[in-house]
């Protein structure tokens, strides 16, 4: 069998938490696979055709199913704001502005996706990338923390008591600002690259405070990681799923449950805390990969 109920279980909860968490869903895919020694699958990962695309399609949707259910209220707005914005043909609330907003910013990782993604995952869904692309991960995200810290927004106190330096919320950032967040989200087409910490980076530099940003963050994978389950979905009832199609369910219904705790817990953590311990995280991860890699101890 290519994939046990048990490896399906624990790649669905790795996706569902590495998604949102700001670590890369696909580089911890690829580098847990290998260092437990499923050799089977990492080979998979980073071929063109296999089961493992429909196996991601199953594990996308599932996440956007969770994010959705959380934020449903203010997709309820948002969706209602969009096309009231289309029958008055002008943007009027911030539910309309922000629907536009993620509509800009899902334009340009969108068309990306659908012309490069296969290339890009065959080319880097490997060990060795992963692991450097996750280093660089981690880099970007001290550098948005050092920015924020150098500009004192919503930066917590050691008392964790919250400074008030708000700059602005997501509905009052610029069209321009908001496809430059998007784009941002092409880098996460690489393994190793997390797409929420990219995005959140990007928002940090537009003006955002933690909070708003990690929210913006959150919408916008919403649309992009359902549209992109979606269009794949036809691998999930073609042949590349005979054989897995239960494993897959399985795997998906565990990213579901773990990235609606993973988004409840982040929701919250980034009212006051911050991108470095993630940044630490991913740093040490990475290097101990290389090491391991690099040392004999399990070859790339």
């Amino acid at each position: 069998m290519i994939l046990s109920y048990f490896q399906a279980l624990i790649l669905g909860l790795l996706q569902g938490v590495s998604e949102l968490f700001p670590v890369s869903s696909l580089g911890h895919s690829v580098l847990f696979a290998w260092l437990v020694g499923w050799s089977g699958i990492v080979a998979d990962q980073s071929k063109a055709e296999s089961f493992f695309l429909s196996f991601l399609v199953i594990l996308h949707v599932g996440t956007a199913i969770a994010l959705f259910i959380y934020y449903r209220k203010e997709w309820y707005r948002i969706i209602a704001g969009f096309f009231r914005s289309l029958k008055n043909r002008n943007i009027d609330d911030p539910s309309e502005r922000l629907a536009w907003l993620l509509v800009v910013a899902t334009i340009p990782a969108g068309i990306t996706g659908l012309l490069f993604q296969s290339i890009l995952r065959t080319q880097f869904a490997k060990p060795i990338s992963a692991a450097i692309f996750l280093f660089i991960n981690g880099i970007i995200l001290f550098v948005g923390d050092y920015y924020m810290r150098h500009h004192h927004v919503h930066i917590p106190r050691r008392d964790f008591h919250m400074e008030t330096t708000r700059h602005r919320t997501a509905t009052n950032m610029s069209f321009k600002e908001s496809l430059a967040i998007g784009t941002a989200q092409i880098l996460a087409l690489v393994a190793g690259i997390s797409r929420s910490g990219v995005t959140m980076v990007s928002g940090m530099y537009s003006g955002l405070d933690y909070e708003d940003a990690a929210r913006f963050s959150f919408l916008l994978a919403t649309p992009i990681i359902l549209a992109a389950g979606v269009y794949s979905l036809p691998d999930f009832f073609g042949p590349l799923s005979n054989g897995v199609r239960g494993q897959e369910i399985v795997g998906g219904i565990a990213a579901g449950i773990a990235a609606f705790y993973s988004v409840r817990f982040l929701d919250k953590y980034f009212r006051n805390k911050t991108l470095r311990p993630f940044g630490i995280y991913c740093v040490i991860a990475a290097t101990a990969m290389l090491i391991i890699g690099l040392s004999g101890l399990r070859h790339f």
